[in-house]
């Protein structure tokens, strides 16, 4: 069991399996085919993303250093959330950006899908972290691998 603290950007609590991705996270790639295709299980379509292509994040702990790709991506993790297909958490090794915290608050504020969002976790957490692992996830930012 290994335990990190990061920066709180949207409280809340949630366990999840993590999914992890060692390269940035381009969101409308991602999740393409779960706003537009009806993927329920958002099944990630980023090619150039070989840690996540074709696996599913739905209600996964996404973990990942930052999201990269276009203005969009605050709106489709936005949508995301909005459809039911959304990751449970988002969790970062480095400081969010600010399309990515864009999508969290805005999901928290406007949506009954609750999406904790932690960043300034540390490299040491993406090396420890493995797709698979169970993860806890607490409102003070405390981040734990079960």
């Amino acid at each position: 069991m290994k335990t990190f603290h990061g920066r709180v950007i949207v409280p809340g609590s949630c366990e999840a399996e993590a999914l992890v991705s060692h390269g940035g996270l381009n969101t409308l790639a991602s999740f393409q085919k779960a706003l537009q295709f009806g993927d329920e299980k958002a099944t990630c379509g980023d090619q150039n993303n070989p840690d996540l292509y074709g696996r599913e994040m739905a209600g996964k702990a996404l973990c990942l250093p930052q999201t990269i790709g276009s203005t969009t991506g605050g709106m489709v993790l936005y949508c995301a959330n909005a459809m039911k297909r959304g990751p449970a958490c988002m969790l970062f090794s480095k400081p969010i950006d600010s399309l990515a915290a864009a999508g969290a608050i805005l999901s928290d504020v406007w949506t009954e899908s609750a999406m904790p969002a932690i960043d300034s976790l540390g490299d040491e957490f993406l090396e420890a972290v493995q797709t698979g692992d169970h993860i806890r996830v607490e409102a003070n930012g405390t981040v734990t691998i079960l």
